[in-house]
Parts: structure tokens; sequence; C-alpha cells
């Protein structure tokens, strides 16, 4: 196969990925991207760390692999190239958050009584297991961590809750009851 055919695929197939990556983790038409500040933290250190650490490590090894010849058969060359491609993605989708960022700080919610942006609510299911959800912003999310988008279904049966309310949330297996139990903010 030609190697320009190669080439074409790649930048394809980076082009694909961009626009799949954007599709995924935007936030409603119309919606804010709304983050904790620990979250936006997080992105500026990710940030950070790529642009200023990482990606000058692999500069430094496709340059030096680069003057050992031929490129077509240095997998340091060819290996140090696709990880540049990908911090590089990585770069832009991050510059992209940090821009379109909207910082909600949990701990400066005045009405407490009820469920909003970066409240950590204990609720109890039908079967009257209690489970604490925090909703948290689009890229903080972690189900395994109890940490839940604010956009997630459990998250929008959640907003505007008050301790004792039962809502109604949507699930694959049909409605499910589920009574707030507990709210609280950090700070």
């Amino acid at each position: 196969m030609s190697k320009a055919f190669t080439k074409e695929s790649e930048a394809d197939d980076a082009a694909l990925d961009d626009a799949l990556d954007d599709a995924a983790d935007a936030p409603p038409p119309g919606g804010k991207n709304y983050v904790t500040p620990e979250g936006f933290k997080r992105l500026e250190d990710e940030l950070h760390n790529l642009s200023r650490v990482e990606r000058p490590k692999i500069v430094e090894i496709v340059s030096w692999a680069a003057g050992n010849g031929d490129r077509s058969e240095n997998g340091d060359y060819i290996y140090g190239k696709k990880r540049l491609r990908e911090i590089d993605r990585r770069i832009r989708y991050l510059i992209k958050r940090h821009e379109t960022a909207e910082v909600v700080d949990p701990a400066r919610q005045k009405n407490r009584a009820q469920v909003f942006f970066g409240a950590a609510v204990t609720y109890a299911g039908d079967d009257g297991e209690e489970k604490t959800v925090r909703i948290v912003g689009i890229d903080e999310a972690d189900t395994s961590a109890g940490l839940v988008s604010w956009v997630s279904p459990i998250a929008r049966a959640l907003l505007k809750a008050r301790v004792g309310d039962t809502v109604k949330l949507r699930t694959p297996h049909g409605d499910e009851s589920i009574e707030v139990v507990g709210i609280t903010y950090a700070g």
C-alpha cells in the first residue's frame, strides 16, 4: 500500500477522533460547561503537565530519532510522532474546555436545602438501599467514585429536590422512585 494512502487515512482517523471527542463531552445545546473549582484545577494541571512536561520530552525524543537516519523503520520516531499527535489533540481539547468552563463553587451555594450543582445527595431507591452521589461537571464525572455529571439522568432527576422529596428516575428498566435523604455542600 502506498504511504500516501496511509498518511491520508491517519489524518482522517485523527479528524474523526477529534469530532467524536467533541461530541461525547459537549454540554447540551445552549448549556454551560459547569465545573467545580477542584475540577477546574485538575483541568489546568493536566494542561500544564502535557504542554510543559510531556510534550517537550517527546519532542526531544523525536528530534533525536529523526537525526538517526531512516525514519521509515525508526520506532522511536514513529511512536514519538504518534504520541505527539495524541498529546496535541488532548491539549487542543483541554484548551477548548478551559475556555468554555464556568467555575461554580458549591461552598458559595446559599440555598442549601435544595439540590443544585456541586451538591452531595444521599438518596434511597425502591429497595431502600441508600446511595450518595455528587453532582459535578461533565469533565469530572466518575461514577465509580460517586461523581455524576449534571446532565446525567440521575442528576436531572435530583436537581431542585429537597430532603424528603420523591422523584422519578427514568432507567432502561422503567421508571424508579427515589427519595432524597440528605443534601450537603462542601465548605
